[in-house]
């Protein structure tokens, strides 16, 4: 009688939904607005150790951004696609002094690619990281001090 109970047990089983190509066709589109896009790969970016801001800096960038109505998280983030539908993404980052400014790059890079393609289940061709500045904690600590 064991035996039928555990070979019983095995049996059950439960069918788990899976998303495929053929079942998204006929419900229709799923679009990405790239602001999404943008605010992912700004989140990756600060994930990566060494990164201490994503986005310009700048009295220029300051001003434009206070007087804006809208908070942008895309703020030194583009987002633009391929002739294959791939993401392209250009970012710019201050860095934390001392870091070995190449290999934290990469890593962002690395970070954003797994995390747009893991979310969105669509491939980056190409991730452009642009170092704007380096700064010391001390420097953006008193930063975030004068923007209260």
């Amino acid at each position: 009688m064991t035996n039928e109970k555990n070979e019983s047990k095995k049996d059950i089983s439960f069918s788990i939904p899976v998303v495929s190509d053929d079942s998204v066709c006929n419900m229709g589109e799923i679009k990405i607005n790239h602001s999404v896009i943008a605010n992912i790969a700004t989140l990756s970016a600060m994930q990566t150790s060494g990164v201490m801001a994503v986005g310009k800096r700048g009295f220029a960038n300051g001003i434009a951004s206070f007087f804006s109505n809208k908070k942008s998280t895309s703020n030194g983030v583009n987002i633009s696609e391929d002739e294959f539908g791939n993401y392209m993404i250009d970012i710019c980052v201050t860095l934390k002094f001392g870091c070995e400014l190449a290999n934290v790059a990469a890593n962002i890079q690395h970070n954003i690619a797994e995390h747009i393609t893991k979310m969105t289940n669509t491939g980056v061709s190409k991730v452009n990281v642009v170092i704007d500045g380096v700064i010391t904690p001390e420097e953006a600590a008193k930063d975030e001090q004068m923007e209260c």
